[in-house]
């Protein structure tokens, strides 16, 4: 089983990028996710993850997505590798992003608008209601 599921500030801005051949969109950023266990008198520890999404998941996360903003993920882990011009060879370690979450309220205040909202690989969006809502 391949499953990630991460919570995390993003490092700057998402980067939106189309592929050459068939203008597929995809959005690359990067999650620090803090680690639960930090020793005492050092200050806390992140891990930096490098997230891809893909398709309509892309263009949310391209579009809504911000420097800073609280955000969680559903994906799995991928690897790969490649050459450099001088023949060194790199390897890269990602998460493909399957589902995206915002984890934090609109920057600037709630809003509920985008509060609870997700986005899945597949385009839609769901929007979680409020406790006054639910029939239990």
């Amino acid at each position: 089983m391949n499953k990630a599921i991460l919570m995390g500030r993003l490092t700057k801005d998402p980067e939106m990028k189309y592929t050459a051949n068939s203008n597929v969109p995809v959005c690359k950023f990067t999650l620090a996710v803090n680690r639960k266990f930090n020793k005492q008198g050092q200050e806390k520890q992140a891990d930096f993850i490098q997230i891809v999404a893909w398709d309509k998941l892309a263009e949310f996360c391209g579009k809504y997505f911000q420097k800073g903003r609280q955000v969680a993920v559903v994906g799995r882990i991928q690897t790969g590798s490649w050459d450099d011009a001088d023949g060194k060879r790199h390897y890269t370690t990602d998460v493909i992003a399957e589902d995206a979450y915002f984890a934090d309220s609109k920057p600037g205040g709630p809003s509920g608008d985008e509060q609870g909202s997700k986005a899945s690989g597949d385009g839609f969006f769901e929007t979680e209601g409020t406790e006054d809502e639910l029939p239990f």
